[in-house]
């Protein structure tokens, strides 16, 4: 490496040079800048504060019995709403797991019923059936001028007023 007044070159590049009032730091360290505002500007004379101005500071730093009482009164009011809050929150919420409890309960029980009615169906042999109300009971089919049809003119059922010829 090459000498430089008895120091190497890397140790050169990292001196302070100075030239007027600015310093210059040469290489990669660079000293962080102090980054305060002054409160006034060097010469420029100090001013006081006035007594009417320092009475209004020290005024705003204290609070009245009235303001206090005030800011008290607001945060029991504001703890009332929320506890109000809270409970309406939790009434829903119970609400809510109900209602879902109770749509579980009516699944199950369509569940179990129709599984009853399969069972039911499935159960019931049609032939037998047909073979004791033929039998037994004296049923017949109906024959050609036996059946009577009746307009029900939309709705679902008919009221008989008089009997039904023969």
């Amino acid at each position: 490496m090459a000498q430089y007044k008895g120091r190497t070159q890397a140790t050169d590049r990292r001196r302070q040079t100075t030239q007027g009032r600015n310093v210059y730091v040469q290489g990669s360290v660079v000293r962080k800048l102090d980054e305060r505002i002054p409160d006034r500007r060097p010469g420029e004379p100090r001013k006081d504060i006035s007594h009417t101005a320092r009475k209004n500071r020290d005024k705003a730093y204290h609070m009245s019995l009235g303001y206090v009482f005030f800011l008290a009164c607001a945060i029991v009011a504001v703890g009332f709403i929320l506890t109000g809050y809270l409970g309406l929150q939790s009434d829903i919420t119970n609400s809510i797991k109900n209602v879902s409890r109770l749509e579980r309960e009516l699944n199950n029980l369509k569940l179990a019923n129709d599984e009853e009615y399969n069972r039911i169906t499935s159960s019931i042999d049609i032939e037998e059936v047909k073979r004791i109300a033929i039998q037994e009971l004296g049923m017949r089919y109906a024959e050609e001028g036996q059946i009577i049809v009746f307009s029900g003119e939309g709705s679902d059922f008919v009221r008989q007023i008089a009997d039904i010829p023969e």
